[in-house]
């Protein structure tokens, strides 16, 4: 029970900041979701280093990879805002976007989570 406790508050707390973030940084002028972008860049790269810590000589406990990881980016990232605003540029023929947005969103987000380890390992 502690464990979906500390996830279910992770996730709480991440989801809130994603908001806040989106809010201010999500363009509704011209359609360009860098709020969503940068949330999935950010937990991208903090996952890496939540993980890669968690790695290195146990240096979290299962209880905060679950807070952080599971929890925290698990709520701050979102893959389904992510697929509904490529649907949007798609629906709307803005084909450049879609493919800029996708492309930028799957090789930043790959290069943060190995940053994010290199970074602990450094």
């Amino acid at each position: 029970m502690k464990q979906l406790f500390l996830v279910f508050i992770g996730g709480g707390v991440g989801s809130v900041l994603r908001y806040i973030i989106g809010k201010y940084l999500n363009s509704s002028e011209n359609g360009i979701p860098y709020g969503t972008f940068a949330a999935n860049i950010i937990g991208s790269l903090l996952i890496g280093i939540i993980l890669g810590m968690a790695a290195k000589n146990n240096s979290l406990s299962t209880n905060q990879t679950l807070l952080l990881a599971t929890g925290f980016c698990g709520g701050f990232t979102t893959f389904s805002t992510f697929a509904y605003e490529n649907h949007v540029f798609l629906k709307s023929g803005d084909f450049t976007s879609f493919a800029l947005y996708t492309i930028a969103s799957f090789v930043i987000g790959f290069l943060a989570v190995f940053a994010g380890i290199f970074l602990v390992k450094a």
